[in-house]
């Protein structure tokens, strides 16, 4: 049997000193960590990689559930794949134990309270930048495309492939500007 712990944070500007401090305390001999969005599952090659390595009667353990996942869909997926491979999850911070039925609804509702969170901090984003825009204040990030040198070139007989090779652009970008 062996404790993994899986530590995540969401930008490269956060810090996972505390939750590897738990971890290593609650006896996790292996901690992944990874800084990414816990808002998809995609992408997140240290939580795949201990996934990969669970075995019956192994522990994967978070210091609360938004660190493994936030949204319920992602939640549930992962927590079948433990499950499937006999291994079970705890966190140090909430009393997860999801062998029993009291325990699966504790973890759904904090899986719930993980999306509704995310829900409601895009929510607020979206109303900040329409209120910043309203003031003139947000103007957006700055183009990355040039459309007159797109159609310059594209004047001087190059195709979009070319083209998009000479900005370093994708080739659809050439095409939208085109049309």
């Amino acid at each position: 049997m062996a404790v993994y712990g899986y530590a995540r944070v969401s930008t490269v500007d956060q810090d996972l000193t505390t939750q590897i401090e738990k971890l290593t305390q609650a006896g996790c001999t292996i901690i992944r960590e990874e800084k990414a969005s816990g808002t998809f599952r995609e992408g997140r090659k240290e939580l795949d990689t201990l996934l990969a390595f669970l075995r019956p009667g192994d522990i994967l353990m978070v210091t609360k559930v938004d660190r493994l996942a936030r949204s319920v869909g992602d939640l549930q997926d992962i927590v079948k794949t433990i499950r499937t491979k006999g291994a079970e999850l705890q966190a140090t911070d909430q009393p997860i134990d999801t062998s029993t039925a009291a325990g699966k609804c504790f973890l759904d509702m904090l899986g719930v309270f993980a999306e509704f969170e995310t829900n409601l901090r895009r929510e607020r984003q979206m109303e900040g930048i329409a209120k910043a825009k309203q003031q003139g204040i947000y103007k957006g990030r700055k183009p990355s495309i040039d459309p007159a040198e797109v159609r310059r070139l594209h004047a001087e007989g190059l195709g979009a492939s070319a083209i998009a090779k000479q900005l370093g652009i994708g080739r659809a970008s050439v095409y939208r500007v085109l049309s």
